[in-house]
């Protein structure tokens, strides 16, 4: 069996919102064989620049665009095909967008491994260790402590007995930051799990305050309180906070995800699979379990991610909580068949071959705003 196709496909809203994160957009890659089988992948990175590095054409040895790399390579070989992809891009790769690209290109041979087996992607991996998983509804905060309430009251009536709240307009003062936490919990009332996205806006120093603020609150993990690159600054915090630390999410490959697993720098690591793909989620899962810490997905894509990240987190051995973003917009319950959302709270491991999922070919064309491949 060898690769005969890469094709590269933006999907866009028909307008865009000015928010952190969403579906708005989309870049998937489908990778396509001389036997007929197709693999289906994506990135959660600017579809535009993703699309770019897939096309490069040849400029040496080491600065090559990934289609170029893999025409003719058995999909199969996924390990081999990571590295030659890795040594391929050295130039402008190694910890970047560049590894997302691949990542979506891994998931996509990972989909077509398991169908080519007959297989789930979980099987593949080693094994699913949990058939079902608690999941959090994960959505942004509301303009204020009340707007926050009123969310967190939505979801569990929805059946989630956890809920994320997460960046703007956390971070503009002291006194906001309080009220939204306290509105939170409010909201999802005493016996409901609160998690806290604080979106990248302290120092150290200032995350610790809040940390101490917030755990009167008893919140389940204060995520990202520091920018990604500050691994002394989550040393530092984690030794110190009354609450567990969460982070990862903006990590793209092991090289970017060991700093922060080397130094035990998080109580819980959170990894993208349209980041990290198949190859090096299976690695940072080993790495993470060998120091005792925890281990969650980040997913705020489409139901491709959603589908890759409960197969990766089912093979984790202590897979406690699942978050399953709750925005409701086209692509994420328009793009597969299958819709991939918890029903009360619990998110259950797709058995079907690879990922599970089948794209709805028709969502895909009218949503389509680019194309390219090979």
């Amino acid at each position: 069996m060898k690769i005969t196709q890469i094709i590269c496909q933006i999907l866009r809203a028909n307008s865009i919102t000015a928010k952190t994160a969403s579906c708005q957009d989309a870049v998937l890659v489908r990778v396509r064989t001389d036997t007929g089988l197709e693999g289906i992948g994506e990135a959660d990175s600017s579809p535009e620049v993703v699309k770019a590095i897939i096309d490069a054409p040849f400029s040496h040895n080491i600065a090559c665009g990934l289609r170029e790399l893999l025409i003719g390579e058995n999909p199969l070989e996924t390990e081999r095909l990571w590295n030659k992809m890795y040594k391929g891009t050295v130039y402008f790769g190694r910890t970047s967008v560049t590894i997302s690209a691949m990542a979506a290109i891994d998931m996509a041979l990972w989909d077509l491994k398991g169908k080519h087996f007959g297989e789930p992607i979980h099987r593949l991996l080693g094994g699913a260790q949990h058939r079902k998983i608690n999941a959090y509804a994960s959505i942004l905060f509301g303009k204020d402590g009340k707007a926050t309430a009123d969310i967190g009251r939505r979801w569990r009536e929805y059946g989630y007995k956890a809920v994320k709240f997460g960046w703007e307009p956390m971070g503009q003062s002291e006194k906001l930051d309080i009220e939204l936490v306290r509105g939170a919990r409010e909201g999802v009332g005493p016996d409901g799990t609160v998690l806290i996205d604080a979106g990248l806006v302290w120092d150290a120093r200032t995350a610790l305050r809040r940390a101490h603020q917030f755990a009167e609150f008893n919140i389940g993990w204060l995520e990202e309180p520091l920018r990604p690159s500050d691994v002394d600054g989550y040393k530092w915090l984690r030794d110190r906070s009354p609450v567990p630390i969460a982070a990862g999410e903006a990590e793209c490959g092991r090289d970017s995800f060991r700093p922060l697993i080397d130094r035990q720098a998080l109580d819980v690591y959170q990894v993208d699979l349209s980041r990290n793909g198949f190859t090096d989620s299976a690695y940072i899962r080993n790495r993470v379990e060998e120091i005792g810490a925890r281990l969650c997905n980040h997913c705020y894509t489409s139901p491709l991610t959603v589908a890759a990240s409960i197969h990766w987190l089912s093979t984790c051995r202590d897979a406690f909580i699942f978050e399953d973003c709750v925005e409701d917009l086209p692509l994420r319950h328009e793009l597969t068949h299958e819709k991939m959302q918890a029903v009360n709270g619990v998110i259950e491991v797709p058995d079907g071959p690879g990922l599970g999922v089948t794209l709805n070919e028709d969502f895909v064309k009218r949503s389509l705003v680019a194309e390219s491949g090979a």
